[in-house]
């Protein structure tokens, strides 16, 4: 049985395929710390103008007291990109490749190929595994569900166009993240915060301007 990752339940243990920087660890290893892990993917834009630098900053500012950050890249989509290939060279070298370059080469962030700043904390990659599931009408469903909770309020008109591109993006899914999926996660950027305890707090998608407080709150506790 597929495990699935709850709120308020200890945080299922990450499924990675290797560490590209720092030290080879998981959850259990930092139990007594706060944990933010910080899911992105390296053919994300948005992950490099906004959740990257939050993750950096809300390392810098709370590294002293009992919290850590964790990086996974991951891939739900574009695997010709996502690759542990390119996180390496994203990391060794700060070279930046796909979308992100193409989109910030004329920007700050991107001098010469290559970002502009470094991250601090430890990397990994994602575990990817081929995708052999047949695409069912059930699996259809429960994808789009997982993206829009009232799909099964719609009208019919409005929900064809939908099935159409959740079957597209179904075909062109060749490979299953595993951090990714266990999380339930809805793209990246996206954050996981997890207690001290090793308890399941928070799963955020985009900007989430909530963590600061939040980890404040949970370093307190």
């Amino acid at each position: 049985m597929k495990t699935i990752a709850r709120i308020g339940q200890p945080a299922p243990e990450l499924q990675l395929e290797t560490w590209v920087q720092g030290k080879a660890s998981n959850l259990s290893d930092h139990l007594g710390k706060v944990i933010l892990i910080e899911v992105f993917q390296v053919n994300c834009t948005g992950c490099f103008v906004h959740s990257l630098p939050e993750a950096i900053r809300l390392h810098e500012l709370f590294a002293q007291d009992g919290f850590t950050v964790l990086g996974v890249a991951t891939a739900f989509e574009h695997f010709e990109h996502n690759t542990l290939e390119n996180l390496q060279r994203l990391i060794e070298k700060g070279e930046v490749a796909g979308e992100p370059l193409k989109q910030l080469v004329n920007t700050d962030l991107i001098k010469n190929n290559k970002l502009n700043y470094g991250l601090p904390f430890p990397v990994a990659m994602d575990k990817l595994i081929e995708n052999k599931e047949p695409i069912t009408e059930e699996k259809i469903l429960t994808f789009i569900e997982s993206q829009i909770p009232d799909y099964n309020n719609w009208p019919e008109e409005k929900k064809r166009p939908i099935q159409k591109q959740a079957i597209d993006y179904l075909k062109a899914k060749t490979h299953n993240a595993l951090t990714f999926e266990t999380y339930q996660l809805q793209g990246t950027p996206s954050y996981i915060l997890i207690d001290k305890r090793g308890i399941l707090r928070d799963v955020s998608f985009g900007r989430a301007d909530h963590l600061e407080s939040l980890i404040k709150d949970l370093i307190q506790e």
